[in-house]
């Protein structure tokens, strides 16, 4: 079973949410993209952390709503499941 996760941190005026999944899920590596990065791979890359997960950190407004997708080698495309609603192509998460 795969673990996504979407943490949100409330900051003053501002929420960072932290994008999370397993270290080898996919294999290779997975960056963040979205309207928030201008769908750049290069923006948000995944960093290991110690606990075997692999995560980016994201600034966005508070009371905001952002498309998003994470893309991983081989132009591979895939979605999180604990994004606040999916649009029919891309993830939509509401800080």
């Amino acid at each position: 079973m795969e673990i996504y996760v979407l943490e949100r941190k409330r900051l003053k005026g501002r929420t960072q949410v932290t994008f999370v999944l397993p270290e080898d899920t996919p294999q290779g590596p997975v960056s963040v993209v979205g309207d928030f990065n201008h769908w750049n791979p290069a923006a948000h890359p995944l960093e290991p952390r110690g606990d075997g997960t692999r995560t980016a950190e994201v600034l966005l407004p508070a009371n905001s709503s952002h498309s998003f997708r994470y893309l991983a080698a081989d132009d591979y495309w895939f979605d999180d499941e604990q994004a606040d609603h999916h649009d029919g192509t891309n993830n939509r998460i509401h800080t």
